[in-house]
């Protein structure tokens, strides 16, 4: 009955008003809350950062091939996850949101991945696909897509987390032959790869998850770009995120984390959301489509998700690695038209 009420409130929070919704939260307690100046001091804030980011990408030469010069590693986000490296497999504890939404962003890439590779393996269905979890923490999404077969390497920067992963791992003899992890950044594997390899495709991965990772990352430039480095062409790429809106700070941020308690306090900064639709422009610009963005919401009194029509607050996406570029014929000297090519 308590959750079927949450879920009802939470539903209509999400047709109302910014000015609905700043009385909502004054009247649980939070009189001293000013909505208004907040909401002003953000968007003013995050003007001045797109203005200054445009400001340093307009030197770049247009279509240039650039190399990785930035991190993806916010040196505050990394010790905010080491102080709590041990406490990822405590489905009770600050990650439980996280173990539940495995009900949705398992078959949400299961899925999405059946559709390219049509191979059948009963009992395990992504058999023979190279998945990279990246910011995989104590693997807590990588394990599941290894028991559905998948071959799945976990990274992240935190030490702490791979340490606490690759113990949880070592429970399950058998599915050590398909997981395994390392602790590094993108930026690093890819730099490794192209060192390695020499970019071959038999070393790319056929998919790389970004789960709950891409709002606490300090170069989404980097990590679009590396991510097209590591990834096959027709290579899926799949998100889960918060959007960047009102309602996303009131609920995630304020309910979630200073009411409700559901996660640490400290754990978002909502300048770091993002939209789906730049979230999009960015992956786009570095070479990918975007074929799906579905909301879900979090009900912590049932403590389940949900599928949901709207974006406002979390959403899933799924985009492709387009085909490279047809090649120039060095003996005509001119570009080779014959098949279509993406924009």
């Amino acid at each position: 009955m308590l959750a079927n009420t949450f879920g009802r409130t939470m539903l209509r929070l999400y047709s109302r008003s910014a000015d609905s919704l700043c009385g909502a939260v004054s009247n649980v307690g939070r009189k001293r809350f000013i909505w208004t100046v907040a909401c002003k001091r953000r968007t003013l804030s995050v003007r001045l950062n797109s203005d200054e980011r445009r400001q340093q990408h307009a030197f770049l030469p247009q279509g240039s091939t650039r190399a990785v010069h930035q991190t993806t590693v916010d040196p505050d986000e990394l010790k905010y996850f080491q102080s709590l490296a041990i406490k990822w497999w405590d489905e009770n504890g600050e990650f439980r949101a996280l173990h539940a939404m495995n009900d949705l962003r398992v078959p949400f890439i299961r899925d999405n991945l059946l559709n390219v590779h049509k191979a059948h393996h009963p009992g395990k269905p992504l058999a023979g696909v190279r998945v990279l979890d990246v910011g995989c923490g104590g693997g807590l999404l990588t394990e599941p897509l290894g028991r559905i077969g998948a071959k799945v390497l976990g990274i992240d920067p935190v030490e702490e987390s791979i340490g606490t992963a690759q113990r949880h791992l070592s429970c399950d003899p058998d599915l050590s032959e398909r997981v395994s992890y390392r602790a590094c950044t993108l930026e690093e594997l890819s730099a490794d790869m192209a060192e390695r390899e020499a970019g071959q495709g038999d070393v790319l991965f056929d998919a790389i998850i970004a789960s709950e990772v891409v709002e606490h990352l300090a170069d989404l430039e980097t990590f679009a770009l590396c991510c097209d480095h590591v990834l096959k062409p027709g290579g899926s790429l799949f998100i889960t995120t918060i959007n960047k809106t009102n309602l996303s700070y009131a609920l995630a941020i304020v309910v979630a984390e200073q009411l409700l308690r559901i996660v640490p306090r400290g754990t978002h900064d909502w300048e770091k959301f993002i939209s789906p639709i730049e979230l999009e422009r960015r992956l786009e610009s570095n070479g990918f489509s975007v074929k799906s963005v579905q909301g879900l919401m979090y009900n912590p009194a049932s403590g389940a998700w949900t599928w949901i029509n709207s974006d406002a607050i979390n959403y899933a996406l799924h985009a492709v690695k387009l085909a490279e570029e047809p090649q120039s014929d060095p003996q005509m000297g001119k570009p080779d038209h014959s098949a279509a090519s993406h924009t």
